[in-house]
């Protein structure tokens, strides 16, 4: 069996990155970004992060800080109560919380999944997508 833990990177309060960021697995960023990201992975922007973005483009991105700039996801976007973010969304499915201060445009895209991650379980998730899989053989 494949080892189903991914890689997590952190950026720590103290970090401050300019540039293009590019990963396959996951990142979280708790300090201060500038420019773009491109990932394969999951993004995770903590309540003191503040990221200042062209455009950032992952498989989830989960914001609780503040973003200014495009987001795009090709699974999710979940904006946490307190998170601010100043640009579009572009994602398949979008969760919104309460006291979140958003300004943009949102854009969904085709794709969803059958099954909603939000509303079962880790391990009953997995078990509908083994048998997509099985199924698709």
């Amino acid at each position: 069996m494949a080892d189903e833990k991914s890689k997590l990177t952190v950026f720590s309060q103290s970090t401050e990155f300019d540039g293009v960021l590019e990963f396959s697995d996951n990142l979280v960023i708790a300090g201060k970004f500038r420019g773009t990201i491109s990932a394969g992975g999951n993004l995770e922007i903590e309540k003191t992060a503040e990221c200042d973005v062209d455009y950032i483009k992952a498989e989830s991105i989960v914001v609780s800080g503040s973003v200014n700039g495009k987001l795009e996801a090709t699974d999710r976007v979940e904006l946490c109560s307190g998170s601010k973010v100043n640009g579009d969304i572009k994602t398949a499915r979008l969760r919104i919380s309460d006291n979140v201060d958003f300004n943009g445009k949102v854009h969904m895209i085709d794709g969803t999944p059958e099954t909603d991650i939000f509303s079962v379980a880790s391990s009953e998730f997995k078990k509908s997508l083994l048998l997509k899989t099985n199924e698709a053989r």
